[in-house]
Protein backbone atom coordinates (compact mmCIF):
# COMPACT_ATOMS: atom_id res chain seq x y z
CA UNK A 1 0.00 0.00 0.00
CA UNK A 2 1.41 3.36 -1.03
CA UNK A 3 0.53 6.33 1.13
CA UNK A 4 1.15 10.44 1.69
CA UNK A 5 2.74 11.52 4.91
CA UNK A 6 2.31 14.81 3.74
CA UNK A 7 -0.98 14.61 1.52
CA UNK A 8 -1.74 19.11 1.82
CA UNK A 9 1.38 19.71 -0.35
CA UNK A 10 -0.42 17.95 -3.45
CA UNK A 11 -3.07 21.50 -2.57
CA UNK A 12 0.20 23.31 -4.28
CA UNK A 13 -0.31 21.56 -7.65
CA UNK A 14 -2.63 24.10 -9.70
CA UNK A 15 -0.32 26.97 -8.34
CA UNK A 16 1.51 27.64 -11.75
CA UNK A 17 -1.98 27.73 -13.12
CA UNK A 18 -3.40 29.98 -10.91
CA UNK A 19 -0.46 32.31 -11.00
CA UNK A 20 -0.40 32.29 -15.19
CA UNK A 21 -4.43 33.54 -14.52
CA UNK A 22 -4.28 35.70 -12.13
CA UNK A 23 -0.63 37.76 -12.81
CA UNK A 24 -1.12 40.64 -15.35
CA UNK A 25 0.58 40.52 -18.75
CA UNK A 26 3.47 41.18 -19.40
CA UNK A 27 3.69 44.27 -21.85
CA UNK A 28 6.11 44.41 -24.51
CA UNK A 29 6.51 46.38 -27.49
CA UNK A 30 8.40 44.60 -29.96
CA UNK A 31 9.42 46.53 -33.79
CA UNK A 32 7.48 46.06 -36.53
CA UNK A 33 9.22 44.27 -39.76
CA UNK A 34 7.56 44.30 -42.94
CA UNK A 35 7.45 40.75 -44.45
CA UNK A 36 6.15 40.47 -48.32
CA UNK A 37 4.29 37.04 -49.11
CA UNK A 38 4.26 36.71 -45.66
CA UNK A 39 1.00 34.69 -46.17
CA UNK A 40 2.25 32.22 -48.62
CA UNK A 41 5.43 31.71 -46.43
CA UNK A 42 2.55 31.03 -43.21
CA UNK A 43 1.20 28.48 -45.75
CA UNK A 44 4.43 26.65 -46.70
CA UNK A 45 5.42 26.77 -43.05
CA UNK A 46 2.37 24.76 -42.19
CA UNK A 47 2.21 22.66 -45.22
CA UNK A 48 5.73 21.43 -43.76
CA UNK A 49 5.86 19.95 -40.58
CA UNK A 50 3.56 22.59 -38.97
CA UNK A 51 2.13 20.66 -36.38
CA UNK A 52 5.40 19.07 -35.42
CA UNK A 53 6.83 22.56 -34.73
CA UNK A 54 3.48 23.50 -32.38
CA UNK A 55 4.39 20.42 -30.44
CA UNK A 56 7.97 21.56 -30.04
CA UNK A 57 6.80 24.81 -29.29
CA UNK A 58 4.71 22.87 -26.44
CA UNK A 59 6.96 20.52 -25.08
CA UNK A 60 8.95 22.80 -22.70
CA UNK A 61 5.60 23.71 -21.34
CA UNK A 62 4.45 20.25 -20.82
CA UNK A 63 7.64 19.47 -19.10
CA UNK A 64 7.71 22.18 -16.74
CA UNK A 65 4.12 20.76 -15.45
CA UNK A 66 5.18 17.80 -15.00
CA UNK A 67 8.57 18.94 -13.47
CA UNK A 68 6.16 20.74 -10.94
CA UNK A 69 3.99 17.86 -10.30
CA UNK A 70 6.96 15.46 -9.30
CA UNK A 71 7.79 18.18 -6.90
CA UNK A 72 4.60 18.47 -5.56
CA UNK A 73 4.22 14.72 -5.53
CA UNK A 74 8.40 14.47 -3.71
CA UNK A 75 7.08 16.98 -1.02
CA UNK A 76 4.13 15.29 0.04
CA UNK A 77 6.35 12.51 0.98
CA UNK A 78 5.25 9.30 -0.83
CA UNK A 79 5.74 6.29 1.48
CA UNK A 80 5.03 2.12 0.94
CA UNK A 81 3.77 0.30 3.60
CA UNK A 82 3.97 -3.58 3.77
CA UNK A 83 1.72 -5.86 5.07
CA UNK A 84 1.51 -6.65 8.55
CA UNK A 85 4.72 -8.82 10.07
CA UNK A 86 4.67 -10.52 13.53
CA UNK A 87 7.51 -10.24 15.61
CA UNK A 88 8.18 -12.45 18.68
CA UNK A 89 8.06 -9.59 21.88
CA UNK A 90 9.42 -10.80 24.65
CA UNK A 91 10.23 -7.50 26.30
CA UNK A 92 13.33 -7.91 27.97
CA UNK A 93 15.39 -4.67 28.06
CA UNK A 94 19.07 -6.26 28.30
CA UNK A 95 22.06 -4.47 28.94
CA UNK A 96 25.23 -5.85 28.15
CA UNK A 97 29.01 -4.47 30.10
CA UNK A 98 32.02 -5.57 28.25
CA UNK A 99 34.97 -4.66 30.07
CA UNK A 100 37.72 -3.40 27.28
CA UNK A 101 40.62 -2.39 29.55
CA UNK A 102 44.29 -3.82 29.03
CA UNK A 103 44.43 -6.96 30.69
CA UNK A 104 41.51 -7.95 28.03
CA UNK A 105 44.39 -8.43 25.29
CA UNK A 106 45.61 -11.54 27.30
CA UNK A 107 45.57 -14.62 25.19
CA UNK A 108 44.10 -17.32 27.26
CA UNK A 109 41.51 -18.19 25.51
CA UNK A 110 41.25 -21.31 22.80
CA UNK A 111 39.16 -20.38 19.92
CA UNK A 112 39.66 -23.03 16.71
CA UNK A 113 43.76 -24.32 16.75
CA UNK A 114 45.28 -21.09 18.26
CA UNK A 115 44.89 -19.20 21.39
CA UNK A 116 42.88 -15.99 21.21
CA UNK A 117 42.79 -13.03 23.28
CA UNK A 118 39.92 -12.52 25.77
CA UNK A 119 38.25 -9.62 24.41
CA UNK A 120 38.23 -11.72 20.42
CA UNK A 121 36.66 -15.04 22.42
CA UNK A 122 33.75 -12.10 24.13
CA UNK A 123 33.15 -10.47 20.36
CA UNK A 124 33.06 -13.75 18.77
CA UNK A 125 30.36 -15.66 21.26
CA UNK A 126 28.60 -12.56 22.58
CA UNK A 127 27.64 -11.45 18.66
CA UNK A 128 25.68 -14.88 18.52
CA UNK A 129 24.18 -14.30 22.14
CA UNK A 130 22.91 -11.08 20.67
CA UNK A 131 21.77 -12.94 17.52
CA UNK A 132 19.68 -14.83 19.54
CA UNK A 133 17.90 -12.44 21.56
CA UNK A 134 14.71 -11.90 19.04
CA UNK A 135 12.56 -9.39 20.01
CA UNK A 136 14.63 -8.27 23.02
CA UNK A 137 15.93 -4.19 23.40
CA UNK A 138 19.37 -5.03 23.73
CA UNK A 139 22.10 -2.03 24.67
CA UNK A 140 25.77 -2.22 25.16
CA UNK A 141 28.08 -0.22 27.58
CA UNK A 142 31.90 -0.47 27.73
CA UNK A 143 34.18 0.08 30.22
CA UNK A 144 37.67 0.81 31.41
CA UNK A 145 39.00 3.28 33.25
CA UNK A 146 35.81 4.92 32.67
CA UNK A 147 32.51 3.50 31.51
CA UNK A 148 30.79 4.74 28.35
CA UNK A 149 27.52 4.11 26.64
CA UNK A 150 28.45 2.91 23.29
CA UNK A 151 24.48 1.83 22.50
CA UNK A 152 21.07 2.68 23.87
CA UNK A 153 18.45 0.06 24.45
CA UNK A 154 17.12 -0.90 20.86
CA UNK A 155 15.47 -3.48 18.94
CA UNK A 156 18.58 -3.09 15.74
CA UNK A 157 20.75 -6.33 17.22
CA UNK A 158 22.85 -5.87 14.11
CA UNK A 159 24.02 -2.27 15.16
CA UNK A 160 24.84 -3.11 18.58
CA UNK A 161 26.39 -6.41 17.04
CA UNK A 162 28.86 -4.44 14.94
CA UNK A 163 29.61 -1.73 17.98
CA UNK A 164 30.73 -4.98 19.80
CA UNK A 165 33.19 -6.29 17.26
CA UNK A 166 34.61 -2.33 16.48
CA UNK A 167 35.81 -2.28 20.40
CA UNK A 168 38.88 -1.97 21.05
CA UNK A 169 40.94 -2.23 24.21
CA UNK A 170 42.32 0.44 25.82
CA UNK A 171 39.73 3.06 24.00
CA UNK A 172 38.06 3.86 27.94
CA UNK A 173 41.58 3.23 29.67
CA UNK A 174 43.43 0.86 30.90
CA UNK A 175 41.68 -0.10 34.43
CA UNK A 176 38.65 -0.84 35.27
CA UNK A 177 35.61 0.78 36.16
CA UNK A 178 32.90 -2.21 37.01
CA UNK A 179 31.14 -0.10 39.92
CA UNK A 180 30.42 3.29 37.16
CA UNK A 181 29.62 0.45 34.73
CA UNK A 182 26.96 -0.85 36.87
CA UNK A 183 25.61 2.78 37.79
CA UNK A 184 25.72 3.95 33.85
CA UNK A 185 23.54 0.46 33.41
CA UNK A 186 20.78 1.14 35.78
CA UNK A 187 20.37 4.83 34.79
CA UNK A 188 19.73 3.52 31.39
CA UNK A 189 17.18 1.20 32.84
CA UNK A 190 15.22 2.48 35.57
CA UNK A 191 13.13 3.78 33.02
CA UNK A 192 12.16 0.45 31.63
CA UNK A 193 9.76 -1.68 32.73
CA UNK A 194 10.85 -2.79 36.42
CA UNK A 195 10.24 -6.54 35.69
CA UNK A 196 12.49 -6.88 32.68
CA UNK A 197 15.58 -4.74 33.48
CA UNK A 198 18.67 -7.20 33.39
CA UNK A 199 22.19 -6.51 32.99
CA UNK A 200 25.13 -8.78 31.66
CA UNK A 201 28.68 -7.89 33.17
CA UNK A 202 31.77 -9.34 31.95
CA UNK A 203 35.09 -8.42 33.30
CA UNK A 204 38.46 -9.91 34.00
CA UNK A 205 39.67 -8.13 36.67
CA UNK A 206 38.90 -5.87 40.14
CA UNK A 207 37.37 -2.88 40.59
CA UNK A 208 40.25 -0.33 40.16
CA UNK A 209 39.14 3.25 39.11
CA UNK A 210 35.58 3.50 39.53
CA UNK A 211 33.91 6.58 41.62
CA UNK A 212 31.03 4.49 42.61
CA UNK A 213 31.91 1.51 44.88
CA UNK A 214 30.47 -1.31 42.99
CA UNK A 215 28.53 -2.80 45.90
CA UNK A 216 26.83 0.44 46.65
CA UNK A 217 25.63 0.43 42.54
CA UNK A 218 24.66 -3.33 43.23
CA UNK A 219 22.60 -2.12 45.87
CA UNK A 220 21.13 0.87 43.93
CA UNK A 221 19.98 -1.59 41.37
CA UNK A 222 18.54 -3.92 43.71
CA UNK A 223 16.07 -1.43 44.73
CA UNK A 224 15.19 -0.53 41.14
CA UNK A 225 14.81 -4.01 40.60
CA UNK A 226 17.90 -4.42 38.12
CA UNK A 227 19.17 -7.97 38.41
CA UNK A 228 22.85 -7.89 37.12
CA UNK A 229 24.54 -11.65 36.25
CA UNK A 230 28.12 -11.20 36.24
CA UNK A 231 30.75 -13.03 34.30
CA UNK A 232 34.49 -14.01 35.23
CA UNK A 233 36.39 -13.87 32.25
CA UNK A 234 40.30 -15.75 32.07
CA UNK A 235 41.98 -19.15 32.16
CA UNK A 236 43.28 -19.85 35.33
CA UNK A 237 46.17 -21.40 34.12
CA UNK A 238 48.86 -20.52 31.19
CA UNK A 239 51.89 -22.12 30.17
CA UNK A 240 54.49 -19.06 29.01
CA UNK A 241 57.15 -20.66 27.15
CA UNK A 242 61.26 -20.41 28.08
CA UNK A 243 64.42 -19.99 26.21
CA UNK A 244 63.76 -18.74 22.62
CA UNK A 245 59.77 -20.17 22.70
CA UNK A 246 61.39 -23.68 23.88
CA UNK A 247 59.93 -25.60 27.02
CA UNK A 248 63.36 -25.02 28.46
CA UNK A 249 62.61 -22.24 31.56
CA UNK A 250 58.94 -22.14 31.05
CA UNK A 251 56.47 -21.18 33.59
CA UNK A 252 52.81 -21.97 34.26
CA UNK A 253 51.06 -18.92 35.99
CA UNK A 254 47.57 -17.86 36.48
CA UNK A 255 46.47 -14.91 34.27
CA UNK A 256 43.27 -14.32 36.53
CA UNK A 257 44.96 -13.43 39.28
CA UNK A 258 43.68 -10.01 39.28
CA UNK A 259 39.90 -11.57 38.98
CA UNK A 260 37.61 -10.33 42.22
CA UNK A 261 35.39 -13.26 42.21
CA UNK A 262 33.86 -12.57 45.91
CA UNK A 263 32.99 -9.15 44.66
CA UNK A 264 31.00 -10.35 41.46
CA UNK A 265 29.11 -12.87 43.37
CA UNK A 266 27.88 -10.43 46.49
CA UNK A 267 27.15 -8.30 43.13
CA UNK A 268 24.86 -10.96 41.65
CA UNK A 269 23.56 -12.13 45.06
CA UNK A 270 22.53 -8.64 46.01
CA UNK A 271 20.41 -8.03 42.68
CA UNK A 272 19.02 -11.98 42.42
CA UNK A 273 21.42 -12.69 39.48
CA UNK A 274 23.87 -14.96 39.33
CA UNK A 275 27.77 -15.25 39.19
CA UNK A 276 29.32 -17.57 35.93
CA UNK A 277 32.92 -18.22 35.61
CA UNK A 278 33.96 -18.72 32.09
CA UNK A 279 37.56 -20.18 32.17
CA UNK A 280 37.35 -20.87 28.09
CA UNK A 281 35.06 -20.28 24.86
CA UNK A 282 33.02 -23.32 25.10
CA UNK A 283 32.38 -22.46 29.19
CA UNK A 284 31.45 -18.84 27.84
CA UNK A 285 29.26 -20.78 24.85
CA UNK A 286 27.42 -22.30 27.96
CA UNK A 287 26.94 -19.53 30.10
CA UNK A 288 24.98 -17.95 27.21
CA UNK A 289 22.58 -20.40 27.00
CA UNK A 290 21.86 -20.27 30.75
CA UNK A 291 21.35 -16.91 30.38
CA UNK A 292 18.52 -17.78 27.35
CA UNK A 293 17.34 -20.04 30.11
CA UNK A 294 16.91 -17.72 32.71
CA UNK A 295 15.54 -14.67 30.71
CA UNK A 296 13.33 -16.72 28.45
CA UNK A 297 11.20 -15.13 25.70
CA UNK A 298 7.78 -14.85 26.17
CA UNK A 299 5.12 -15.53 23.30
CA UNK A 300 3.61 -12.34 22.92
CA UNK A 301 3.61 -11.09 19.53
CA UNK A 302 3.96 -7.76 17.92
CA UNK A 303 2.83 -6.13 15.00
CA UNK A 304 5.14 -4.25 12.91
CA UNK A 305 4.54 -2.95 8.91
CA UNK A 306 7.79 -2.52 7.00
CA UNK A 307 7.85 1.02 5.28
CA UNK A 308 9.99 2.09 2.85
CA UNK A 309 10.57 6.12 1.43
CA UNK A 310 9.00 6.34 -2.42
CA UNK A 311 10.28 10.48 -2.28
CA UNK A 312 13.55 9.20 -4.42
CA UNK A 313 10.76 8.38 -7.50
CA UNK A 314 9.34 11.25 -8.02
CA UNK A 315 12.87 13.20 -7.86
CA UNK A 316 14.51 11.73 -9.97
CA UNK A 317 11.73 12.13 -12.44
CA UNK A 318 12.22 15.66 -11.65
CA UNK A 319 16.04 15.54 -12.67
CA UNK A 320 15.57 13.47 -16.05
CA UNK A 321 12.68 16.54 -16.93
CA UNK A 322 14.67 18.91 -15.79
CA UNK A 323 17.74 17.30 -18.16
CA UNK A 324 15.44 17.29 -21.24
CA UNK A 325 14.51 20.66 -20.87
CA UNK A 326 17.81 21.94 -20.85
CA UNK A 327 18.57 19.26 -23.86
CA UNK A 328 15.26 20.71 -25.89
CA UNK A 329 16.48 24.50 -25.47
CA UNK A 330 20.04 23.36 -26.92
CA UNK A 331 18.11 21.76 -29.48
CA UNK A 332 16.10 24.55 -30.56
CA UNK A 333 19.11 27.39 -30.96
CA UNK A 334 20.90 24.54 -32.78
CA UNK A 335 22.02 27.01 -36.21
CA UNK A 336 19.53 26.16 -38.84
CA UNK A 337 20.32 24.50 -41.96
CA UNK A 338 19.46 26.70 -45.33
CA UNK A 339 15.99 25.08 -46.56
CA UNK A 340 14.00 25.40 -49.94
CA UNK A 341 11.25 27.39 -48.50
CA UNK A 342 12.75 30.26 -49.98
CA UNK A 343 13.27 29.03 -52.94
CA UNK A 344 9.94 28.30 -53.36
CA UNK A 345 8.84 31.83 -51.98
CA UNK A 346 11.13 33.20 -54.97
Amino acid sequence: MITLLWPAALLLLPLPWLVRRLAPAKKTERPALWAPFFSRWQGLAEDRGGKVRALSRRLPALMLWLLWCCLCLAAARPLWIGEAVELPNSGRDLMLAVDISGSMRVEDMQLGNGMARRIDAVKELGSDFMSRRSGDRLGLILFGSRAYLQSPLSFDVQTVQRFLREAQIGFAGQETAIGDAIGLAVKRLRERPASNRVLILLTDGQDTASTVDPLEAARLAATLEVRIYTIGIGAESLTLPGLLGSPLGSRTVNPSADLDERSLQSIADVTGGRYFRARDPAELATIYSLLEELEPLEVDVALYRPQQSLIALPLVAAIALSFGLVLHQLWSQRPQKPSSLATEAS
